[in-house]
């Protein structure tokens, strides 16, 4: 059960790890992406800021999934007490609050109010 244990604490945080790579990598590629367009001639449009924003929300939102995963699976798994249950739901309730107000302000609705796409049933 030890070896257990510590195999889950392992998995948890290279979760954490693949959490925290996946935000910087993927501020990394939306500076990238901010410099192309900063050098293509053809999207002179001015809205390389608010580009540049969605693409590291894009990255924060993802990494918070890999980074609230790694938390479940240490504290359910390794130390299942109520005391960690406990500070485990407050950090899932602001990293949760944090993921919807990221959405929010990359589409500017929120995730259950997306439009449905209907298929033509003809």
């Amino acid at each position: 059960m030890e070896y257990f244990r510590h195999l889950m604490e392992v998995v948890g945080t290279s979760v954490d790890g693949v959490g925290v790579f996946i935000v910087a990598a993927g501020m990394v590629a939306a500076t990238v992406r901010l410099v192309s367009r900063l050098r293509d001639r053809a999207h002179r449009s001015g809205s390389y800021y608010s580009l540049y924003r969605q693409d590291v929300g894009r990255a924060i939102l993802l990494g918070l999934e890999f980074l609230i995963a790694g938390d479940i699976i240490r504290t359910v798994v390794v130390a299942p007490t109520l005391q960690n249950v406990i500070v485990l739901g407050m950090i899932v309730l602001i990293r949760t609050f944090l993921s919807l107000s990221l959405q929010l302000e990359i589409e500017g609705k929120l995730p259950w109010r997306r439009e449905v796409v209907q298929e033509d049933r003809n």
